[in-house]
């Protein structure tokens, strides 16, 4: 049907141009070989026929390649989501409009070429890049609409300004669980996001072979019905997505930025990449450390050395908070209690350390 559609629309368009170009191509035929004289009057319906019948060929030729573009091109538009094709066409008609403005200035141009092919390549321009922003920047364009009207119903709802403040959970803290905890005291405010594509890396997680990531996904899950179900903070699913973008910690960046909100996650690295990006960020890990007792150099403790350190004739142990203490010549200690001086304490976003050396020693010199 499309091929004998395509071979119709050839022989019309072969047609018509050879209505309109007939005269002129049989008055240079003739110049040239003088082969006789044709009424004017038949010269157009001539010249209409033979471009038909060329067309016709010509179109036997190209009508496979024809076919194929727009069976492709098809297929394309029914593969994507009814969104996408929305926001595109939107898009494309925001970039039609200041080509249509710029029409009638770029027609008066006085070069003859120029008049007639600027206003065909900024039209083509501009409405491909209206297609691009509108299909590309589809979620962002959505968030902020969504975001507004939110906004505008707790206005309504309330009679109070909405000024709320979104923490977007990566999929680190979901499956560490202690921000259960952390909303349970009181001390998160705003609205909690969960990301679509969150919940998408914690299903995979949990769907895992391996027993253990199989075990950290359920657990992430479990934790985010816990939040929602029985704690009384406002939780909001985002169903949106950065198609152009793969990296699940990159994707959090934009969505912070896009709903300027902040990320919380105990994972070091997405830490130092929010940093780095001017994005806010609550690390876990900083609010543990934070609240956890403050232990000085010159203090004493009594610890249990449990194994080798890295070093040389190093023992490790660990407070009841799980902070390590890392015991100068505490090796020969290991499985026996130990009373330690404290030298050094090192703090940082990934945990908290401390260096000790076991008193005996203290007291032998």
């Amino acid at each position: 049907m499309i091929s004998r559609i395509t071979k119709v629309f050839f022989v019309l368009l072969g047609g018509g141009l050879g209505y309109h170009f007939g005269a002129a191509l049989f008055t240079l035929l003739n110049n040239w070989l003088n082969f006789g004289a044709i009424p004017e009057v038949a010269e157009p319906y001539i010249g209409a026929v033979l471009g038909a019948v060329i067309f016709y060929f010509l179109s036997n030729w190209l009508v496979s390649y024809i076919v194929n573009t727009i069976n492709w091109g098809e297929e394309m538009l029914v593969k994507l989501p009814i969104i996408d094709v929305l926001f595109g066409a939107m898009g494309l008609i925001i970039g039609l409009i200041p080509a249509f403005l710029l029409f009638l200035p770029l027609s008066n141009i006085g070069i003859p070429v120029l008049r007639d092919l600027l206003p065909l390549i900024v039209s083509v321009l501009l409405g491909y890049l209206g297609f691009q922003v509108g299909f590309r920047k589809r979620d962002e364009i959505m968030s902020v609409f969504s975001i507004g009207r939110k906004e505008k119903n707790k206005k309504e709802n309330t009679g109070l300004a909405a000024n709320v403040e979104h923490k977007i959970l990566d999929t680190s803290v979901i499956i560490d669980g202690r921000i259960a905890d952390i909303c349970r005291t009181g001390f998160i405010e705003g609205v909690l996001v969960i990301p679509g594509f969150v919940l998408e890396e914690l299903q995979h997680i949990a769907d895992s072979s391996d027993v253990l990531k199989r075990n950290r996904g359920r657990r992430g899950l479990d934790i985010l019905n816990k939040i929602q179900k029985e704690l009384k903070v406002n939780v909001q699913i985002y169903e949106g997505d950065f198609e152009d973008v793969a990296e699940v910690d990159s994707k959090l960046i934009k969505l912070a930025k896009v709903l300027n909100g902040k990320v919380v996650t105990n994972d070091f690295n997405l830490n130092k990449v929010c940093e780095l990006q001017g994005v806010p960020v609550l690390n876990i890990n900083d609010l543990a450390n934070a609240v956890k007792p403050v232990v000085l150099p010159g203090e004493e403790l009594t610890v249990q050395v449990i194994k080798d350190g890295k070093e040389y004739g190093q023992g490790v142990a660990y407070l009841d908070d799980g902070t390590m203490i890392v015991v100068e010549g505490g090796r020969e200690y290991i499985g026996n209690d130990l009373e330690v001086l404290v030298t050094s304490v090192l703090q940082t976003s990934a945990g908290r350390m401390i260096f000790a050396k076991p008193k005996l020693l203290e007291k032998a010199l």
